[in-house]
């Protein structure tokens, strides 16, 4: 008989046992938004308990459901606050929160938060500013219990029986960018049995570390005998895919393995869109069958109104100051005026107060650098605080910008970054925002190498903007701000 790549194929009796096995271990893998709800649980449990503890040590009302009955709206406002301040301080950050370290830090700063609101609402909470030591007491119990249910959750639920065990059909670019992805991102979540793929030649290869177990035909075995709960297609042309390996995954789909895209998975741990490997997939970069909602665009336009208002109110207040101690420094002008690409291509006049010396591209246009020569000691201490882009109100009052968006780009780098990067002006859908998701998660722009994973960033945010990604932006806008982690 001909040898094959897998030799020592099971038999059908043992087949259905590792069948009935697996269905039974299958169960204690967690899914990342299995975790994320586990983990909210935990801290409600946690928030409650420790209300409900700090009135009956200091209030002395009965530790129990009769003071949760009798007082619904005090325990009801308490997980209302956290539900909407732990998801933007990063609690539910699956990276962070499977290390004891920074998930203790994080827990403490949203614990502190949360019960700092709390404690400052009036009128529907408990007294308990009544004394220090009742403030104090809820506090410390907040950040007690909510910190020893993290510290359970880092040091049980990562280890490998509970992570998620999936196989990963596909070894070439897709499947790797993946594997990165998991690593980085959510190696105590993902367990990587291995590769599955088709091309015989990557048989019995090891692909970044992870063997190639088999093929198509081998799937379904493979997902019993490994305990997979979850196949990923790494395939981008999934719409051509073999008619034996769709009927494969509808075998694996049938008994209650969860069929995933690649691109889906990517985006979710990573934030991003993996642009570069998108072939003509428009479906991969583009929000396909997606329309924002009219109260998302209202609201939206409604806060850059606000925000340009109030911004162009503190340029007319700082302009004294910032234009004297530019004119002590030297000659120029105050404001620095760029033309910038918009929605649609279009361009516009970007307004910022100037940081950079007079005549500073005399030699054409350049990526801005790290400690950049040009940059004048005023114009340093204006980028550290963020304010010279506070005269970018004006640019929002204009509906030239929108306070959260792409960060635009000028017209020279444009014309040379969409020939080098696939689906650049696809950025362009949205209006140019004075914030953005790439903002908050990578540095400052300098090559094009910055500008296309910046681009996988911004493709991210038009295909997936939300009131709640937008939330979460400004929070982390404010938390670069207040660092002083200028240019």
């Amino acid at each position: 008989m001909p040898s094959t790549p897998h030799a020592a194929l099971p038999t059908v009796a043992n087949r259905v046992s590792q069948a009935a096995v697996s269905h039974r271990l299958r169960w204690l893998s967690l899914r990342l938004s299995e975790r994320k709800v586990l983990l909210y649980a935990l801290d409600l449990l946690a928030i409650t308990f420790a209300l409900l503890a700090t009135l009956a040590l200091r209030l002395e009302l009965p530790f129990g459901w009769q003071t949760v009955a009798s007082h619904p709206v005090w325990f009801g406002l308490l997980i209302g606050q956290w539900t909407l301040c732990a998801p933007l301080l990063g609690m539910y950050d699956l990276r962070t929160a499977s290390r004891v370290s920074t998930g203790a830090t994080t827990a403490a700063v949203t614990t502190l938060v949360v019960a700092g609101i709390y404690l400052l609402t009036p009128y529907i909470t408990p007294p308990l500013l009544v004394s220090r030591l009742t403030a104090v007491t809820f506090a410390g119990l907040m950040l007690g219990v909510v910190a020893a249910g993290r510290a359970g959750y880092a040091g049980l639920l990562v280890q490998p029986t509970f992570r998620h065990r999936v196989l990963v059909v596909g070894a070439g670019w897709a499947g790797r960018a993946l594997i990165e992805a998991v690593r980085t991102h959510a190696a105590n979540e993902y367990d990587v049995a291995g590769f599955v793929d088709d091309d015989s030649t990557r048989h019995g290869e090891a692909v970044e570390g992870l063997p190639v177990l088999g093929t198509s035909a081998d799937l379904v075995w493979l997902a019993n005998d490994h305990r997979v709960s979850e196949i990923i297609v790494a395939v981008i042309r999934h719409e051509t895919l073999a008619a034996p390996l769709v009927q494969a995954l509808i075998d694996c789909h049938e008994r209650g393995v969860q069929i995933t895209l690649m691109q889906a998975v990517y985006e979710r741990l990573t934030g991003k869109v993996p642009v570069e490997h998108a072939g003509k997939s428009l479906h991969l970069v583009l929000p396909a069958d997606r329309e924002l909602g009219r109260i998302y665009l209202l609201l939206k336009a409604g806060f850059d109104i606000f925000v340009g208002l109030a911004g162009t109110l503190v340029t007319l207040v700082l302009l004294p100051a910032v234009a004297l101690a530019l004119r002590l420094e030297g000659p120029g002008p105050v404001f620095y005026r760029q033309v910038r690409v918009g929605r649609g291509g279009r361009p516009f006049t970007l307004l910022k107060f100037r940081t950079m010396v007079p005549n500073a591209e005399a030699d054409g246009p350049q990526w801005a650098q790290k400690a950049d020569a040009r940059v004048t000691r005023v114009g340093h201490i204006l980028r550290v605080l963020h304010l010279d882009e506070v005269p970018q109100a004006v640019n929002l009052l204009r509906g030239e910008m929108s306070f959260i968006g792409p960060r635009p780009e000028r017209q020279e780098f444009v014309s040379h970054l969409a020939q080098a990067i696939p689906f650049y002006r696809a950025r362009h859908a949205m209006r140019p925002g004075i914030t953005g998701w790439a903002q908050v998660n990578y540095r400052y722009g300098r090559s094009t190498e910055d500008a296309l994973v910046k681009l996988q960033y911004d493709l991210y945010y038009i295909k997936h903007c939300s009131l709640f990604l937008d939330a979460l932006i400004l929070v982390r806008t404010l938390g670069l701000v207040l660092s002083l982690r200028g240019r």
